[in-house]
């Protein structure tokens, strides 16, 4: 169990640092211009935070992979990450639409690629 919290860690610092990418990647420049300015700060803003909480998620399970599966308050945060992560794969599923990935090869690719991995990361 420890050795899969230290992977799942790896993997969510990758994923808190890839978030850098998300303007440029999603050419927010264009898109986001037509927003009001307190619409398209909050865009990068929360982005941000969502990309610290991440990272910060990542850097406790690869950390403290003894004291999650060891300790009560471990198992409690554990608890919490999973509600949260599984609410997230729920959203991945029913909170976006089809289009967005289906016919396109890389998207689908990471939509599938990254189910199968939090399915595999869980078992």
């Amino acid at each position: 169990m420890e050795s899969q919290l230290k992977l799942i860690g790896v993997l969510l610092i990758a994923i808190g640092l890839v978030h850098a990418g998300f303007p440029r990647y999603f050419n927010w420049k264009t898109d986001l211009a037509g927003l009001s300015l307190i619409n398209r700060q909050m865009m990068y803003v929360h982005t941000f935070f969502i990309a610290v909480t991440v990272f910060l998620m990542g850097v406790l399970c690869l950390t403290c992979s003894v004291e999650i599966t060891s300790t009560s308050l471990g198992r409690k945060v554990s608890l919490g990450l999973s509600i949260f992560w599984i609410a997230r794969l729920l959203v991945q599923f029913f909170g976006y639409s089809p289009e967005l990935w289906r016919g396109k090869r890389f998207e689908t690719a990471v939509h599938v690629g990254m189910a199968i991995l939090w399915w595999r990361c869980q078992n």
